[in-house]
């Protein structure tokens, strides 16, 4: 399988599940600085212009959420999707809050031409940002973590997802500190080996002071 993916993107969820899985990928890097996500020979892979999309043997997937529940079915023995309905239920909760949500408060920052076509109107949204993400943190600090991951003890789909997310707090003027249960979450996360893995590959980048 070839993963599609941009360093600190959310695509690097897509690469942690399937690192957690053990499934075999190749990574293809596509370079936003330099607009590949726009031009012809990407469309051919994804119409919509975005990451991650996966090439697999049956065709290709794209949407972070198609592609970590295609990830747990192929590896149904990574337990990343729980055997109960309602824990597999709250699980993709989680998830379509970061999806419709969290990661659309986050995109107005940089992203207001997707919504508007003002200047103006990008410096109000961009505006609201620290205050929009910092709302979603105490909502996830105070309903979506229910223990060590997002489900309790047990590792699932939506971990790799929040920590993706994660990543972006800082940019945004989010100050983690103030979330002790999100905090603890993510330094769990940073002694995962599919964690260090995309330090390692230059997926996710650690912030120099």
């Amino acid at each position: 399988m070839t993963l599609y993916c941009s360093p600190g993107s959310i695509s690097v969820a897509a690469a942690l599940a399937l690192h957690e899985a053990g499934l075999p990928f190749q990574q293809a890097r596509v370079n936003f600085a330099a607009a590949e996500q726009t031009g012809a020979d990407y469309h051919r892979i994804n119409p919509k212009g975005r990451v991650p999309a996966l090439v697999t043997e049956d065709g290709i997937l794209t949407e972070t959420g198609a592609i970590l529940d295609y990830v747990a079915a192929r590896a149904p023995e990574a337990g990343l999707v729980p055997p109960d309905a309602f824990a597999a239920a709250k699980m993709r909760e989680t998830m379509y809050y970061l999806a419709s949500t969290m990661h659309v408060n986050h995109a107005h920052r940089m992203r207001g031409h997707r919504w508007a076509s003002l200047q103006s109107s990008f410096d109000d949204m961009a505006s609201k940002v620290t205050e929009t993400m910092t709302a979603c943190c105490a909502h996830i600090e105070d309903h979506a973590l229910r223990g060590p991951y997002v489900l309790g003890d047990g590792f699932s789909l939506a971990d790799p997802y929040l920590f993706v997310v994660t990543t972006w707090l800082s940019g945004d003027g989010v100050e983690l500190a103030r979330f002790p249960k999100l905090s603890a979450f993510v330094e769990r996360m940073h002694r995962r080996p599919s964690v260090r893995a995309m330090y390692e590959t230059g997926l996710l980048q650690r912030k120099t002071a």
